[in-house]
């Protein structure tokens, strides 16, 4: 089997799929994207290509490692994401020519299912102490949700008022046992991101997801000191290297690799085993489309550190189009109780709905993340 073509196409409402083609008619799809930067990751993958064509598919690992280490320079979001969509397209090829689910080539899964939560509210915390109710009673049973606005490196207590208020409330809204995630999104630093994480425990949080931007992991230890709350980290990291030093260092407890992000599903494999000997969770980053979503619960199958996945059905960033829409088997995530099913398709296990993606590449698009700013005019993280 030879590798024919790669193409490429750009879908709202801020994805990009890919589908490589072989000369025995298998076809593999994959999601490389970076979120506001679809264009360069989609021109990375065509460059990527000249090492590909007239390839055997299922050499994944030497193909993997042709595309990081033959180009002398490597790694970052754009290169990353290249490869990780190709990655999961070689996988979805090889499941499918040996007629089985990438999990089952990966040593078998050993769960069945596992814990989902949803996204409330938007960038902005408000009114969310209703749209909290209304996801527990679909039957989730946690949450996650952005936990403040901007924040000045040094700010006022105000700020961290409102971000303590907007969590009693959910959890009064909710009751004590419903997991809540509190995402940081980077947005704070170090002297404001100690005074947070110590107001939030209180409310006994399931995790805070990026108390400060990974590129100042040093800070954790000091948040690490100022509370009980598991530490997540990860979306922005993008190789088995940067996770590396976050393991060693200790103050991390739940890792989120991005599987369109981090290297694909082999490269999150080999970061999610090292998780596990450092005795670190894993909960696979994953506001994107369905063809990462897929990939991801292939991980999560064999996974034993794996304990949550994150899904994008309903999430604000989805106008216009959610994960369901490109693909014509939309059982195959069965949501029930909080969980959902493990893929058992072949390969990835979704049908993508090529005539649906096609259409929709008319329209593409080109997303951006807000562009946000302090009372002083200064640019402030989103």
């Amino acid at each position: 089997m030879k590798i024919t073509k790669l193409t490429t196409y750009i879908v709202p409402p801020r994805w990009c799929f890919l589908k490589i083609e072989t000369d025995e008619g298998i076809v593999g799809w994959g999601e490389p994207v970076v979120e506001g930067r679809a264009l360069t990751v989609e021109a990375a993958v065509h460059e990527l290509s000249d090492y590909l064509i007239g390839k055997d598919p299922l050499l994944i690992e030497d193909h993997w490692n042709v595309m990081y280490r033959a180009g002398f320079y490597r790694g970052g979001a754009i290169h990353m994401s290249a490869i990780s969509g190709i990655d999961q397209a070689l996988w979805d090829i090889k499941g499918k020519a040996y007629g089985q689910p990438i999990h089952a080539l990966l040593g078998g899964q050993c769960r069945d299912k596992i814990k989902v939560y949803s996204w409330i509210g938007g960038d902005r915390p408000a009114d969310v102490a209703n749209n909290a109710r209304d996801v527990v009673a679909r039957g989730f049973k946690a949450i996650k949700l952005n936990g403040c606005e901007e924040m000045q490196i040094v700010d006022t207590w105000d700020k961290v008022e409102k971000a303590v208020e907007t969590i009693a409330t959910i959890r009064e809204a909710i009751g004590p046992y419903i997991g809540i995630g509190v995402d940081f999104h980077g947005r704070v630093h170090k002297p404001m991101a100690k005074v947070l994480a110590k107001e939030l425990g209180q409310f006994k949080l399931l995790f805070i997801e990026e108390p400060v931007l990974s590129e100042n992991y040093e800070a954790l230890k000091e948040i690490a000191n100022h509370c009980s709350t598991p530490i997540a980290l990860g979306e922005r990291l993008f190789s088995r290297w940067d996770f590396k030093r976050i393991l060693s260092e200790g103050y991390v407890d739940i890792l989120q690799p991005d599987l369109s992000h981090a290297g694909g599903i082999t490269e999150c494999r080999k970061i999610a085993t090292m998780a596990e000997a450092y005795d670190v969770a894993l909960a696979p980053h994953c506001p994107l489309g369905p063809i990462a979503l897929a990939a991801c619960l292939q991980l999560d199958a064999v996974s034993y550190n794996a304990f949550i996945q994150e899904q994008s059905l309903g999430i604000h960033y989805n106008k216009g189009n959610d994960i369901l829409d490109y693909i014509s088997n939309k059982e195959v995530f069965h949501y029930a109780d909080g969980f959902v099913s493990i893929p058992q398709g072949p390969g990835l296990g979704i049908e993508v709905d090529e005539a649906y993606v096609i259409e929709r590449a008319k329209e593409g698009h080109r997303w951006r993340n807000p562009v946000w700013r302090h009372e002083d005019g200064s640019v402030a993280e989103w």
